[in-house]
């Protein structure tokens, strides 16, 4: 007897399952925001008084109507900033922490000057000074170096694109405000802007532990550029190579170097009292 064949088993549709969805968390608004919040009073008052568009403003209750922002504040308001009276809890979550003294505000992103405009300023100066950083990553340490530049009367800053923090929220609370008023130009390479000042006539110095030249001995009476490195590496070798000079702070106790900031405000204060007395800075910023 022949068997018969079985009947074929129809194929059923295979389920495709779908992957998995990884879970998704959605991002905290301090996160989102952080890049463009900028906070504590000193950095928030001085943006409002240069102008500095904003979108919004978080204020606790207390400093609202305080004097030192009552109209500023309504004149950011007229602007179309929206203001948001909130708790000191609201400001700990929107600033993830940070010391914000109960104001913040959300800010345009910072536009850097060009090398050729920063050049345009500093030349209305006689012998400016201008400040490179090169490969500084700590924002604490870039905000103190403009808060000094800045302070102690200097043109403007230059930082490259590549290895080197930008403009952050960060940076602008260490500089407390003097991001307002020094220019600040990023470029692609550090070395060619520093060519670029070589051939407007800037003598560059570097600053390193290691310079053959003490500070002190230097005598500043030309437009001038000071280089400053990370705290780790210090000026990259190819970098050194376009400096002038590399010059030392003398040191006396065992530490073998200093912070990258408090390196430039020796430097900076050194020339400032090589060009003009102290009491005579003081007697210009009041007149």
């Amino acid at each position: 007897m022949t068997e018969k064949p079985r009947p074929r088993k129809k194929n059923r549709p295979t389920a495709i399952r779908s992957p998995r969805s990884r879970r998704h968390t959605p991002t905290p608004p301090a996160a989102e925001e952080a890049a463009e919040l900028l906070y504590g009073r000193h950095a928030v008052l001085s943006a409002l008084e240069s102008g500095r568009p904003c979108n919004r403003i978080w204020v606790i209750p207390s400093l609202r109507y305080d004097p030192r922002f009552h109209q500023r504040l309504n004149e950011a308001k007229q602007q179309g900033a929206i203001i948001d009276t909130v708790t000191p809890e609201r400001l700990d979550q929107l600033c993830q922490r940070g010391r914000h003294q109960g104001i913040a505000i959300q800010v345009a992103a910072y536009n850097y000057w060009s090398l050729e405009d920063l050049l345009a300023k500093a030349a209305t100066v006689s012998q400016p000074v201008l400040l490179a950083a090169d490969g500084i990553t700590d924002p604490q340490n870039l905000g103190a170096m403009i808060r000094t530049a800045e302070a102690l009367g200097m043109q403007g800053l230059i930082i490259p694109q590549r290895r080197a923090v930008g403009i952050t929220a960060t940076v602008a609370k260490a500089a407390a405000g003097a991001l307002e008023y020094l220019p600040v130009v990023r470029v692609i390479n550090l070395n060619q802007a520093l060519e670029t000042l070589k051939a407007a006539g800037y003598w560059i110095y570097g600053l390193s532990e290691r310079g053959a030249v003490p500070l002190p001995k230097i005598t500043f009476d030309r437009p001038t550029v000071f280089v400053v490195g990370s705290e780790g590496e210090g000026i990259s070798l190819q970098t050194q190579k376009h400096c002038d000079e590399m010059v030392a702070i003398p040191l006396a106790g065992r530490t073998p170097s200093l912070n990258a900031s408090v390196a430039v405000g020796i430097a900076l204060y050194e020339i400032s009292c090589q060009r003009s007395p102290a009491w005579d800075l003081t007697q210009e910023r009041e007149a």
